[in-house]
């Protein structure tokens, strides 16, 4: 049996980051969830498996457009997916292969993203 891709969604709300994990848990992906870019890093240093970032863009500390830029200097292999339902941009204002989902998503439109990300 085929391990599910891992996926790490960065989310303050908890609410929000719990339902984000149940989506993409449902779809069989593997879904952790943490609430901060600082924790984001530490995690990903430590799972190297990691295949996609979703993160928000309004963290508490550094933002997400912040941590997607970094996490794609330190490993441009992760593909990235940053959401927000405050601000709105175009994927070109987002390191190379990021892509935004506007909030609020449904399962389907998150869904869509993802598994235009990971084939």
């Amino acid at each position: 049996m085929e391990a599910a891709t891992p996926i790490l969604i960065v989310e303050d709300e908890l609410l929000i980051r719990m339902a984000a994990v149940e989506m993409i848990e449902d779809a069989g992906y593997d879904a952790v969830g943490v609430s901060d870019a600082e924790t984001a890093e530490h995690f990903l240093r430590e799972r190297t498996d990691i295949r996609l970032l979703f993160t928000d863009i309004d963290l508490p500390g550094r933002d997400g457009i912040a941590l997607a830029k970094r996490i794609y200097a330190a490993r441009p292999d992760i593909e990235i997916v940053v959401t927000s339902g405050k601000h709105r941009m175009s994927d070109d204002a987002l390191p190379d292969h990021g892509s935004f989902l506007p909030k609020p998503y449904t399962q389907e439109q998150l869904l869509r993203v993802l598994a235009g990300k990971l084939g």
